[in-house]
């Protein structure tokens, strides 16, 4: 072999690895002749996102998954075989003969597919800058499948999570079943309307913590949740057809945020940092017992700061008195007395009407009914409603009514929404007795400071005029070689140092009379206190 052919051998080879470099590189779509193979990727036009095969964490397996582009951590965004993973490097993801999207492995097995019931001839995939891979039907350009319509544990900018009020379809987060594993995990996360929305992370069927209402741009359950500008939420819906959306915008593009559901049903807000490049956590809940939906049961109250944090509301008791003493307050809390609707329809004494008890700063219970109406309007047709038991009104929320049981209160020390809830009139009356006490307590408190300082003040003034006198009386009885003004004073300040209690007190006018009217004869000498003067009583 010459050396003419053995540079056209090097150049064949060159040029072949050039390709093999630039298809699995540069691939942007992916069809049933174009496809990806372990561990080749797809990248987004924008070089936002890419797709591709991944192994979990202190795990082997192989999984086909979207994670951000320039994020070194491969944290996927979502996984389309999250259940069936490869258990080598030799799976494929092609656009199947029937148009669907699939992942296979080495034995031509279909692991996950995208499952579109209609079957379509000429189909293709492709990954776009907000991280949705997109199946299209290439005859009239329709999308008929997306991966944002089958989100994973995350929430990412421009999905949609959504539910029907009506049909009670939801789409939702599902937790990993663990750290190293993305199969589906025991918790769930997203939007449920009951009458108001509410954003759920439920446990099974069970939910497990509670947003709060959505007064058309926060969650009122969520204390430090300011507004929905700068948190970039955005719910929508349509009481007439059921259908409501939630999602989020974030402004700054070079600092992405994330919201992950962790396999121990925990939601997490995660921001993109350049430096270092990691994922900083900014927000997560539950964060403390109180936020667990529930935690003290039937008309309880929670309230992190206290201990215990679980009281039940005024006018109720512990139902199970034992199991409450002992800290387990699922059990909840009972009405202590009846109300007058409900003594009526017992045929009881008839007492007083009900009235209101009002609770500051919470999140409001659950299941609560929804009414246009004004303030005082909700309040009259709660009270006027033997079945109404609660209500609270917010700014841009309305008028909330409970008629059920009251459940997952919790206390905060800002924030929240003010709760009434019906109580018997006699619940209230010790309440006013100690108001009652309290003012009357104030009010004679009052007075007497009032008398005290009136008869000080006449005490002052009383020993200020006998100073007057007293100085004036020595200022006339005084001549040239008699004490000086300043000498009066002189004395009289230094009488006022001495404690009098040890010494005799004379009448001034008996002491000018023995001295003979301060005479200069009877003058003994001068000291630091003034002149001194010999003198003979009677």
């Amino acid at each position: 072999m010459g050396f003419g052919s053995s540079k056209v051998i090097v150049a064949i080879f060159l040029l072949a690895c050039f390709c093999i470099d630039f298809r699995a590189s540069s691939i942007d779509t992916i069809t049933s002749s174009q496809f990806i193979k372990d561990p080749e990727f797809v990248v987004s036009p924008g070089n936002t996102f890419k797709l591709g095969f991944f192994s979990p964490v202190n795990s082997t397996n192989r999984y086909v998954g979207i994670w951000y582009y320039e994020n070194p951590m491969f944290t996927p965004i979502w996984i389309a075989n999250r259940n069936k993973p490869l258990n080598d490097s030799s799976g494929i993801m092609k656009v199947y003969e029937d148009g669907n999207l699939v992942v296979l492995n080495g034995n031509g097995e279909v692991l996950w597919s995208s499952s579109v019931s209609t079957r379509v001839d000429n189909s293709s995939a492709e990954l776009t800058d907000v991280g949705d891979l997109v199946l299209r039907d290439n005859n009239n350009g329709n999308i008929i499948w997306e991966s944002f319509q089958h989100p994973g544990d995350s929430f990412v900018s421009s999905m949609k999570l959504t539910a029907n009020q009506r049909t009670q379809e939801k789409i939702l987060l599902t937790s990993w079943k663990e750290p190293s594993d993305p199969s589906i995990g025991s918790f769930s996360a997203g939007i449920d309307v009951f009458e108001i929305p509410q954003f759920f992370i439920w446990k099974g069927n069970r939910p497990y913590w509670r947003s709060g209402q959505w007064n058309r741009r926060i969650f009122i359950g969520v204390p430090g949740m300011s507004s929905g500008y700068l948190d970039g939420f955005l719910l929508e819906g349509d009481r007439s057809s059921g259908n409501f959306s939630f999602r989020f915008t974030y402004i700054d593009k070079s600092h992405p945020n994330i919201f992950v559901l962790s396999p121990e049903g925990k939601l997490i807000q995660k921001t993109w940092t350049n430096s270092p490049k990691s994922w900083q956590i900014d927000w997560q809940t539950p964060e403390n017992e109180c936020d667990i939906y529930g935690f003290c049961g039937e008309f309880g109250v929670c309230n992190p700061e206290n201990s215990p944090v679980c009281s039940c509301l005024k006018g109720f008791e512990p139902k199970n008195a034992d199991e409450w003493s002992r800290g387990n307050w699922t059990g909840g809390c009972v009405r202590s007395r009846l109300l007058q609707c409900e003594r009526i329809i017992t045929g009881d004494e008839a007492g007083k009407y009900d009235e209101f008890s009002k609770l500051e700063t919470v999140k409001v219970p659950d299941l609560a009914y929804w009414s246009p109406s004004l303030e005082q309007e909700c309040k009259d047709n709660c009270l006027n409603n033997c079945s109404c038991i609660a209500y609270s009104y917010f700014s841009d929320v309305g008028c909330m009514s409970w008629t059920g049981n009251l459940i997952d209160i919790q206390k905060f020390s800002s924030g929240g929404a003010d709760l009434y809830i019906r109580l018997a009139y006699s619940e209230l009356d010790n309440d006013r007795n100690l108001k009652v006490i309290i003012g009357i307590a104030v009010v004679i408190g009052v007075i007497t400071i009032s008398i005290f300082a009136f008869f000080m003040w006449r005490s002052m003034a009383k020993y200020k005029e006998r100073r007057r006198k007293n100085r004036e009386m020595l200022l006339v009885n005084s001549n040239e070689n008699h004490p000086t003004f300043s000498d009066v004073n002189m004395l009289v300040d230094s009488i006022d140092k001495v404690k009098l209690q040890e010494l005799p007190v004379f009448n001034l006018q008996k002491l000018a009379l023995a001295t003979g009217n301060f005479d200069v004869a009877n003058k003994l000498g001068q000291g630091g206190f003034g002149p001194v003067y010999k003198g003979k009583l009677k």
